[in-house]
């Protein structure tokens, strides 16, 4: 088959367009706005902004992660410039959407009028003591990273575990929204938590209260619920959920919020692959095992192991049509 030389192919003219049919798209889809309000924000003030909230997760890694994330020329002749760049910016960015979201929740949750200095004032005092915990949340991401250098034996060094871990990525992401939902800082945390989220494929709910030195191994699928307590020096594997056993209801049938709904784990427990922990009351005692794949919903005793019974294991060659070779020999059922 000959192809054509692309440079002498006639690209034909994107002469499309909607013409008379316009206005009247425009209206269907103007009206469907009216019909549903839960699907549109028009006529509204104080909406925080996920393009600035992806913009504040960016800077504020970069921060945590100098060299490694954002601009890697840093020297120590520069590197107190470029902080002071990036401060200034987080701290610009988080209080306006700080502001917004506490604007925003005076409006469409407790149904009154925005206090816009009170917002302005109590978004003023959030940035600053967020901004004075970088150092302490710095120094919590070292010993995570130094965790998940030390859990990991196929881990080169500290650098590509910065680099190339969607775990500690998950975590850096989750100890900065943590900060914003002990504020009381309504929306903005799980938004900043669901960017994580969608990077790493790791879940984890803004009021997870999570230790020091934590790793999570491989991240994919894990599920940390909001009551979630962790303690120090816990290992977390693939595919771990720490979720609800039930919601509690009132008597017209609605969820109770606020309670301790997910489980508790002490310090030094690993709980492997695909394991669920269920139940605001089940508590993981300090360092006991969780193998995979079991379902907890109760609490485990101090250094216990818990595993499944292993399945049996129903093998079966097929037969063959010429004369078998070597160990290739059609047998009945086996188990193993």
């Amino acid at each position: 088959m000959i192809l054509s030389d692309p440079s002498k192919v006639r690209e034909v003219p994107d002469k499309f367009t909607l013409g008379d049919k316009l206005p009247d798209l425009v209206k269907a889809v103007v009206d469907s706005y009216e019909k549903d309000a839960r699907t549109r924000h028009i006529d509204c003030e104080f909406l925080p902004a996920p393009k600035e909230v992806n913009e504040l997760i960016r800077l504020s890694l970069e921060l945590f992660f100098p060299g490694f994330l954002g601009r890697q020329d840093l020297t120590t002749f520069n590197v107190s410039f470029h902080v002071g760049e990036l401060l200034p910016m987080i701290a610009k960015l988080l209080h306006r959407q700080v502001k917004k979201c506490l604007c925003y929740h005076q409006i469409q949750v407790e149904g009154r009028s925005p206090d816009d200095k009170g917002c302005h004032d109590k978004a003023d005092q959030i940035t600053h003591a967020l901004l004075e915990r970088i150092v302490d949340l710095r120094d919590m991401l070292s010993d995570d990273v130094q965790a998940a250098f030390d859990g990991d034996p196929a881990a080169i060094n500290h650098d590509e575990v910065i680099l190339a871990y969607p775990g500690l990525l998950a975590i850096a992401v989750h100890r900065l929204a943590h900060e914003l939902y002990r504020a009381d800082v309504p929306m903005l945390p799980r938004m900043i938590s669901e960017w994580a989220h969608r990077e790493t494929g790791v879940d984890i709910h803004p009021g997870a209260k999570i230790g020091r030195s934590f790793f999570i191994d491989h991240g994919t699928g894990v599920v940390i619920g909001e009551t979630t307590e962790i303690g120090n020096n816990v290992k977390v594997y693939q595919g771990v959920t720490l979720g609800a056993l039930s919601f509690p209801k009132d008597a017209r049938g609605r969820v109770i919020r606020g309670t301790k709904r997910h489980p508790t784990v002490e310090d030094d427990v690993t709980i492997y692959a695909n394991a669920i922990i269920l139940g605001g009351e089940t508590v993981l005692k300090k360092g006991c095992v969780i193998g995979g794949s079991v379902f907890v919903t109760a609490s485990v005793p101090k250094n216990a192991t818990v595993t499944i019974t292993p399945p049996a294991l129903r093998m079966k060659k097929r037969g063959f049509s010429e004369p078998p070779q070597n160990d290739d020999i059609p047998m009945g059922d086996f188990q193993i």
